[in-house]
C-alpha cells in the first residue's frame, strides 16, 4: 500500500473518529424546568382581550404562549415582566414558525375589568394578551399552571395581591412545555432572567 492511500485512509479514520466525538458530545439542556411530555391543561374558560366573550384551551393552538400571573394595579413585578418581555419579543420570535404570543393572567378581577386589560396590554403591543375571570373559574386555571395567588379579605378595596412571578411556556399544541423561574435577590424585586429565557426558548423551539 503507497503512502497516498495510507494519507487516504488515515484522513477517512479521523474524519468517522470526529463524527463520533461530535455526536456523543453532551448537548447544551435548558435551565428552565421542562415537562417531558409536556403537559396538557385542564379545560378552562376564561375572558380574553383578543376575543368577545369567553375562551378555551383551543385559543392556545397554533402559537407559542408565554403565560404569567399578574394585575394592572401591581407596582413593580407585572410591568416590569412585560416590559421585559417586550424588549426579547422579536429575539424569540426569530426562532419560532409560530407566531409568539403574551398573555398575561389577571388574579385581581375585583378592579381588571376586560376593558382595563385591554387598555393595559395594549400599551406593549398586539402580541399581549389579557385574560380574566371570576374567582371560581380563575383559582383552578391558575393553579393548574402550578402557580398561585392570593385574595383580599372581602370588602378591601386598597390592596396587593401576592402572585407567582414564573412564567409558563406553552406549545404549539396547546401543552404547557415549560416554567420559568424568578430569581430572589435580596432587596429586589422576583424576576426571570429574561436573556436565559431567550437561550432557553431558542433550544425548546428549535
Amino acid at each position: 500500500m503507497n503512502s497516498r492511500w495510507l494519507i487516504v485512509i488515515g484522513g477517512l479514520l479521523a474524519a468517522v473518529a470526529g463524527a463520533l466525538v461530535f455526536i456523543n458530545m453532551p448537548k447544551e439542556q435548558p435551565e428552565a424546568l421542562v415537562y417531558q411530555p409536556p403537559r396538557a391543561l385542564a379545560p378552562f374558560e376564561i375572558e380574553s382581550t383578543a376575543a368577545e366573550g369567553t375562551i378555551d384551551s383551543k385559543a392556545l393552538d397554533g402559537q407559542w404562549t408565554l403565560l404569567f400571573t399578574g394585575y394592572t394595579y401591581c407596582p413593580d413585578i407585572c410591568p416590569t415582566t412585560l416590559s421585559s418581555l417586550k424588549s426579547i419579543l422579536p429575539q424569540l420570535q426569530s426562532y419560532a414558525d409560530a407566531p409568539v404570543k403574551v398573555w398575561m393572567i389577571s388574579v385581581d378581577p375585583q378592579r381588571d375589568s376586560l376593558e382595563r386589560l385591554r387598555e393595559y396590554t395594549g400599551y406593549f403591543g398586539d402580541n399581549f394578551v389579557g385574560v380574566r375571570a371570576e374567582h371560581p373559574q380563575l383559582f383552578p386555571f391558575v393553579r393548574d399552571l402550578g402557580l398561585m395567588y392570593s385574595v383580599p379579605e372581602e370588602g378591601e378595596e386598597n390592596y396587593l395581591v401576592n402572585h407567582s412571578a414564573a412564567i409558563i411556556l406553552v406549545n404549539p399544541d396547546g401543552k404547557r412545555l415549560a416554567i420559568f423561574n424568578a430569581t430572589h435577590e435580596p432587596g429586589a424585586i422576583p424576576t426571570v432572567d429574561m436573556e436565559q429565557l431567550v437561550r432557553d426558548f431558542a433550544l425548546l423551539a428549535g
